[in-house]
């Protein structure tokens, strides 16, 4: 009996999916978090923490028209972003990541003008700040961010052979999903295109137990996405994502080995989503607040607070101070907020493209025509 040649086994390909496939490179060691470190974690994640519970209590109220609290998830979002270097490096959120964006210094009125519905994606100067628009789109994020990290390689390739003093400055991109958006198949190709070609990305995610109502062990094969590196040749991290130490340790290893050239890396941050998907989401409809409170683990605020108290880092007038300034920022923001107003309408033919279409020239006449005359 022959064989036909294309049921026989090639030799040459058969090393890369068996024995011969090199093993994941170990990540460099980080400096642990110091003191100082410590503090600045508490200072920004209450800010945040009154920040995202009062955006809630203004959608409640009617000056939002919706929120995606991240009540929780204060110490993965904060952490992460204090481990990057926002002159080179850029940070791509969802639509929950306030706590990233105020530790990057995103100013947050300009931030809740994506809930006020004011503007898409955000007031703030993204190219200023290395932080991208509010991503609505699940899992959009992640192919935004190897797209930029990869733009990054080939800037370094081009530096280099040009023997210019750039080609070490090597930014990172940093790329925020769920456990619920890692079923995307846009995080597939992410991953797969950051492997293949050594792009300098961190995939952030933030493991929060819940794909919206749908649980983790529903939904994501195994239970972890940071095991799923293996298959795309990238090194990955499991941390606890309430511990805010160890999420600034974690994310600064892992952002030191794609700086270095070696490529992407998965982040995965076990923490727990206190509150509602989204102000329009009902928890109680999928879990009770029994099971909330038993798998929700240690509030990360509080976590890091008893910390600084213990180990005599900060005493009780300084938190108590770093409680005050965020109930101020609050306060002010929700001012600001307030004071937003309408934009003009013609903005949304103005800003579509450099040089407007003939179509789009005739619906702006038509819709001042019709404005006008209301």
């Amino acid at each position: 009996m022959q064989t036909s040649p294309t049921a026989q086994a090639s030799p040459g390909r058969a090393g890369l999916a068996g024995a011969d496939r090199a093993p994941l490179p170990e990540l460099p060691a980080a400096a642990p978090a110091t003191d100082a470190d410590l503090r600045e974690l508490y200072r920004l994640m209450t800010a945040v923490r009154q920040l995202d519970l009062a955006a809630v209590a203004w959608q409640r109220q009617g000056i939002l028209p919706a929120y995606a609290p991240e009540l929780g998830q204060e110490a993965a979002q904060v952490a992460s972003a204090l481990a990057l270097d926002l002159s080179r490096d850029f940070a791509f959120p969802t639509y929950r990541e306030l706590g990233v964006a105020r530790a990057a210094g995103v100013d947050m009125v300009e931030y809740m003008s994506t809930h006020l519905a004011t503007w898409h994606g955000g007031f703030w100067d993204a190219a200023a700040t290395h932080v991208a628009p509010i991503q609505a789109v699940v899992a959009g994020s992640v192919l935004h961010a190897v797209g930029w990290a990869h733009g990054q390689t080939l800037q370094a390739r081009a530096a280099s052979a040009q023997s210019s003093p750039e080609a070490s400055a090597l930014g990172v991109a940093i790329t925020y999903l769920g456990d619920g958006a890692s079923s995307q198949g846009d995080v597939h190709e992410a991953m797969n295109f950051a492997g293949v070609f050594r792009a300098p990305v961190v995939f952030f995610v933030q493991n929060n137990g819940w794909a919206i109502s749908v649980p983790t062990e529903r939904q994501v094969a195994g239970g972890s996405v940071a095991a799923r590196g293996a298959g795309y040749s990238i090194p990955a991290l499991q941390v606890d994502g309430n511990d805010a130490a160890a999420v600034l340790e974690a994310t600064r290893r892992a952002v030191a080995h794609a700086r270095a050239g070696h490529g992407p890396v998965i982040v995965e941050a076990m923490t727990y989503r206190r509150g509602p998907h989204a102000t329009s989401d009902d928890p109680g409809r999928y879990r009770t607040l029994d099971e909330e409170r038993t798998d929700g683990g240690a509030d990360p605020l509080l976590r890091l607070r008893e910390r600084l108290l213990g180990e005599g880092i900060a005493d009780e007038a300084e938190l108590e101070a770093a409680d005050a300034a965020g109930a101020a920022e609050a306060e002010a923001v929700r001012e600001g907020v307030l004071a937003l107003g309408p934009r003009p309408g013609a903005e949304m033919f103005d800003l579509v493209f450099t040089e407007p279409t003939d179509e789009l020239l005739r619906q702006k006449a038509a819709w001042r025509e019709e404005s006008e005359h209301a």
